[in-house]
């Protein structure tokens, strides 16, 4: 099976800065019904639509492919519906200083990277993305860049081969068909 490959992405960001923004937020659970992704950018952050200043509200935003969130982002409960959402809105990369462990593994099960700051590289990236630039996410480099600044994260490496090759996890399995096959035809001759 596949997933959008992923190498890198240059965007100018959307921010929601809010910490411990929970799945539940990002998409609320009266929209988890689905089990395609049909319908779900509607869905995202559906009850904040219509704060005063919501990012996603405004059409200066659309079409933007990088999130600045805040720490914890993703927690709460375990839902796919998230990243979907997110994906379907057009993100394929998320920073934040910190995210919730089942949410960053669905993320990056599905294609959407996620780039964990240190902290202090995180406030440099806050404080220049007030200026609107393009923010780069370099997941072959595992670095995320913007005008005089740059900082590294970390993924899981066999999360980053699957992302830079555009698969998923039975998809490498699927991949390995030959090789299985092989050792089973050697195993069942005694050949190990």
């Amino acid at each position: 099976m596949t997933v959008p490959s992923f190498i890198s992405v240059t965007s100018r960001a959307v921010s929601i800065l809010d910490p411990n923004v929970d799945t539940d937020q990002i998409v609320p659970a009266r929209f988890l019904k689905t089990t395609t992704k049909d319908g779900l950018a509607a869905a995202l952050f559906h009850d904040w639509r219509g704060r005063p200043g919501f990012p996603l509200d405004d059409a200066r935003f659309a079409g933007r492919s990088i999130l600045i969130a805040g720490p914890n982002f993703g927690c709460g409960s375990s839902r796919e519906h998230a990243p979907w959402a997110l994906m379907a809105w057009g993100f394929r990369a998320i920073i934040a200083p910190s995210f919730a462990d089942i949410f960053r593994s669905n993320a990056l099960g599905n294609g959407l990277v996620t780039a964990a700051l240190s902290a202090e590289a995180y406030h440099d990236l806050v404080t220049h993305a007030s200026s609107d630039p393009e923010i780069t996410v370099d997941l072959e480099a595992l670095e995320v860049r913007w005008p005089d600044g740059r900082a590294s994260f970390t993924v899981d490496p066999f999360r980053r081969k699957l992302l830079l090759d555009g698969v998923d996890e039975l998809g490498f399995l699927l991949s390995l068909e030959r090789d299985i096959a092989q050792y089973e035809y050697q195993a069942s001759r005694g050949d190990r």
